[in-house]
């Protein structure tokens, strides 16, 4: 099936309530229930169709009861409050599955959704060092979330880790984090030294582009 030409690529955050390495990577349970965690995304470099997207921001958070692939969940987007009309529309289209496979990680994850709240348009505040294991993804009244390494319960040194998943549709391989993330908004949050990941993607129609 012919396509949009489209493409967003650049560091992703991630993290959820469950202890560190997410059992999802591993086809597991989840550690703990509800499943809730956010991410944030600067797209480095990005188009659909003739609409540039670069320097943008995308974030979310999320709550399923369970497993995420039992369905049941919900999903508030952010979107750069610095979009044009004809960029919303663009990233609407790509968050919400259009224009791709249904194989790609917004069909997939969107498949699992029941309740999606209104979009937020607001400030992202996004930092990412993946070789530091840092980051944040801030957005006032809806998430606060911090991404540090992992630290060796002895020595209190960095630990450094990493999943690699070739056959992944949400990355390839990215590093492991500790995040601490609280939410105050339509899906409250609060943990501490839970699993976060900090990975560098591209995606386009086909999935993870390589």
């Amino acid at each position: 099936m012919a396509y949009v030409d489209w493409m967003i690529k650049g560091p992703k955050i991630g993290g959820c309530s469950c202890d560190y390495g997410c059992p999802c990577e591993f086809m597991a349970p989840p550690t703990r229930r509800p499943c809730e965690g956010y991410e944030g995304m600067e797209i480095e470099e990005g188009y659909f169709g003739d609409v540039r997207l670069d320097g943008l921001r995308t974030a979310g958070v999320f709550r399923w009861p369970g497993a995420i692939h039992e369905g049941g969940g919900a999903y508030q987007p952010v979107i750069d409050i610095r979009a044009t009309e004809q960029q919303v529309a663009a990233l609407f289209k790509i968050l919400g599955g259009e224009e791709q496979e249904p194989t790609t990680a917004a069909n997939i994850y969107g498949s699992t959704i029941e309740t999606e709240y209104e979009p937020l348009f607001a400030d992202i505040d996004f930092a990412c060092d993946i070789a530091a294991r840092t980051g944040h993804v801030r957005v006032d009244g809806v998430i606060d979330a911090v991404v540090e390494p992992i630290r060796n319960p002895v020595t209190g040194l960095p630990h450094r880790a990493a999943i690699r998943l070739p056959e992944g549709f949400e990355f390839h391989e990215a590093e492991m984090a500790s995040t601490d993330f609280t939410g105050i908004g339509e899906i409250a949050l609060d943990h501490k030294k839970r699993y976060g990941a900090l990975s560098y993607v591209a995606y386009g129609p086909y999935g993870i582009i390589d």
